[in-house]
């Protein structure tokens, strides 16, 4: 099945406003395709801007600047975490908390340096160094400027240098440069769209910061195959992509099984935008793919749905909703029948019925012109839904807001 299909049934099941991807062949980008986008449109890539950062580092030990051993308060006098190396932040195995204080730094305008250097002294940490895997957003602010230091530039003036020019990656940018996507969350029981911030992170930009596109990234990938010395020797990315305390996780690369083979890689989440870059540094296969949804994709699955199997059908794509029937916004989130709990959603102007374990469609219910609210597919085909203040009735099933007891009486008009 096509690239496109496959994209398609992504794009409906995530109920992505838009996706686009792309798949490479012996480190070769032989299709791309997008549902409501062009494929040469731009989308945040969230952290696989952190594969760029942990590059730099990597060249800086390769050049004699740095040992990955190094202690970070070696090259960062001063700072929080002073004691922990550059390899337990590449490989988010110091304990280090998770994100830095302060509001949420994704959906925040970020600071400089100094002020993120300032808000952490490292009693934020949540274990000790070594004792296992503990994803790091800070980490890695703190190693752009490690980069920045020893380069006597500014984190983005480096990868500039040293990354994107290179490699003509002149689709790749700090910021939303046209032709790009709106970031968008999508209203979970409406379907309605709703803009996300478009931030400038400051001194976080190392772990999150970036904008691409599809092309772009799969010159990205062939770096991250191991097939570009110019940039990086292979064998520095074959150290990169070994296991350290999760099977999962290397040193700035995410890692994953494709039946059998090992690909590597990231993904990415930012406000309003999903990303996932993986690569097979054997074969050089690889996929791409990259959604204006802050939820919605699943991007360490990409490249099995992309690259392996059939998809079941081929679903038309999913269209956010613009207005929601006043008859069916009171009747919008879960309801139990019994003990059992149902989603009721409204999606491609119906009102969706779910069983909020599984998932199933149950039952789904159409807004007539004289405004009743019927039964359109399910047990409950033709049949009216009386809304009550405490509850729903069609026929003789009653939903409640709470679970009610069998045993007890059910509950009147």
């Amino acid at each position: 099945m096509s690239l496109a299909a496959r994209l398609t049934a992504l794009q409906h099941d995530g109920r992505l406003p838009s996706v686009v991807g792309g798949v490479l062949r012996d480190g070769a980008l032989v299709e791309t395709a997008g549902v409501s986008a062009d494929p040469a449109t731009a989308y945040r890539i969230g952290s696989i801007t952190k594969t760029l950062t942990a590059v730099l580092v990597v060249q800086l030990r390769d050049e004699g600047l740095l040992t990955l051993d190094d202690r970070l308060g070696a090259h960062l006098p001063g700072v929080g975490y002073a004691d922990l190396t550059l390899a337990d932040l590449l490989g988010h195995t110091g304990g280090m908390q998770s994100e830095p204080a302060g509001p949420w730094w994704e959906r925040s305008t970020g600071g400089s340096f100094a002020e993120l250097a300032a808000a952490h002294d490292g009693s934020g940490a949540v274990s000790r160094p070594g004792d296992y895997f503990h994803y790091s957003n800070l980490g890695y602010g703190l190693l752009g400027e490690v980069v920045a230091r020893l380069r006597g530039a500014s984190w983005w003036e480096v990868v500039q240098t040293r990354l994107l020019a290179p490699l003509a990656m002149t689709r790749t940018t700090w910021g939303p440069v046209a032709p790009h996507a709106r970031g968008h969350s999508v209203g979970h029981l409406t379907g309605v769209l709703h803009d996300e911030p478009h931030t400038d992170t400051g001194a976080m930009a190392p772990a999150g910061q970036l904008w691409s596109t599809v092309a772009d990234l799969a010159v990205w990938a062939t770096v991250l195959a191991g097939r570009r010395p110019d940039v990086l020797a292979a064998s520095s990315i074959a150290e990169m992509s070994t296991p350290r305390l999760d099977p999962g996780y290397g040193l700035g690369l995410r890692l994953v099984d494709l039946d059998g083979r090992g690909l590597v890689g990231h993904t990415g989440s930012m406000p309003g935008f999903l990303a996932s870059l993986f690569v097979d540094p054997v074969s050089g296969d690889g996929t791409i793919a990259l959604a204006d949804a802050t939820t919605g994709l699943d991007a360490d699955r990409v490249a099995h749905a992309l690259l392996t199997g059939t998809p079941p059908r081929l679903p038309v794509p999913w269209v956010p909703s613009t207005t929601v029937p006043a008859a069916v916004e009171p009747l919008l989130g879960v309801w139990f029948w019994g003990n059992t709990a149902t989603e009721w959603r409204w999606q491609h102007e119906r009102l969706e019925v779910r069983a909020l374990q599984g998932g199933t469609l149950s039952h789904t219910f159409e807004v007539r012109p004289d405004g009743r609210v019927v039964g359109a597919t399910g047990y409950h085909r033709g049949e009216t839904l009386h809304a009550h203040e405490h509850h729903l009735e069609c026929a003789t099933f009653v939903y409640t807001r709470t679970p009610y007891d069998p045993r007890a009486p059910i509950p009147g008009p």
